[in-house]
């Protein structure tokens, strides 16, 4: 995992910090085996075999004596993942990374920023974006040399980003959507390019499908069309985290409260209003970020359980199970 990383100016807007932080917390590695610990396997002791009684006729054979031994199956490694993002995904990259790792056997890096979107994480776009030369996609894909790649991004759309150079959805829909699916493509290009510059198999590029918007809700359909065109165009893989908080029927209609699901109700902190059997999705001072706990000024992965965050990590662990399969 990678050091922790400058906080991100706090502009004094909400949605922008959310319950994040613009850095990459140590990852618990995998619990050593007895060997990688250190300490010497342990042995069984035996008593040497007595020798045989030449005058003694010999045992036939087994038939399985004289065959050589099956070699066992080698086990598969879990794949190295790199998660890159916004704010949704500072706060999501925690439990992301513990269901990755147990599920999945992962070698996860997390590298997210809080208030970004697509063009801070291209190159040429360094002092005219949020995230330093140093850790662009291209970069850490080559440092980290991931199998997969999972891009979550809202589609942060109110000039906040410099590499936007202003342009807005609420100015511009046209033109912030046509310059979306460009970044879009730029990046999964460039993350392609330094993987085979540097002599590895590029990874599979995983794009979150994002949650319903309250305030546009149009625009999330939209940004997540993009998303959908790509995997259709290119083969590049979906996790529609966003349907797992979004009510049934109702895919981009903003809502704070889901049913339990079977999982929450026996699962501490899992269904936060066991009384109405209703789960909350988010706080009533935020309604774009799922992490329960109260927003500070600097913004770190959620210290709380929170059932958004939960759903949206196994749909990202699911759909990177799936394509291994």
């Amino acid at each position: 995992m990678r050091k922790p990383w400058a906080v991100v100016p706090v502009l004094g807007l909400l949605l922008l910090t959310g319950c994040g932080d613009p850095s990459s917390p140590a990852a618990a590695p995998p619990a050593p085996t007895r060997e990688e610990s250190g300490r010497p396997p342990a042995t069984t002791q035996q008593r040497p075999a007595a020798s045989p009684d030449p005058t003694q006729p010999r045992p036939a054979a087994s038939p399985d004596a004289t065959r050589s031994p099956r070699p066992s199956p080698t086990p598969r490694k879990g794949p190295r993942v790199l998660y890159l993002g916004d704010s949704l995904a500072m706060e999501n990259q925690d439990v992301l990374g513990r269901h990755l790792r147990d599920g999945l056997g992962a070698r996860y890096t997390s590298a997210p920023r809080s208030g970004t979107t697509l063009c801070d994480y291209l190159e040429g776009t360094g002092e005219d974006s949020l995230v330093p030369t140093e850790h662009k996609a291209a970069t850490l894909v080559v440092e980290e040399r991931p199998d997969y790649v999972v891009l979550q991004f809202w589609g942060n759309s109110w000039g906040y980003t410099p590499c936007m150079s202003g342009l807005t959805h609420e100015a511009s829909p046209a033109a912030y959507f046509q310059r979306y699916a460009a970044d879009a493509g730029r990046l999964s290009g460039q993350i392609s390019a330094a993987a085979r510059r540097a002599g590895i198999t590029p990874p599979r590029i995983v794009w979150v499908l994002q949650g319903p918007d309250p305030i546009t809700p149009d625009r999330v359909r939209e940004v997540n069309a993009v998303y959908a065109k790509r995997a259709r165009d290119t083969g590049e893989l979906l996790a529609d985290a966003g349907a797992a908080v979004s009510a049934p029927g109702a895919r981009h209609t903003w809502t704070q409260y889901l049913p339990c699901t079977e999982r929450e109700r026996t699962t501490a902190g899992g269904c936060t209003d066991r009384a109405r059997d209703r789960t909350a999705l988010h706080r009533d001072d935020d309604y774009l970020h799922f992490c329960l706990a109260p927003t500070t000024a600097r913004s770190r992965p959620c210290p709380v359980p929170s059932p958004g965050i939960t759903r949206i990590a196994r749909a990202i662990t699911a759909a990177v199970a799936e394509h291994r399969r």
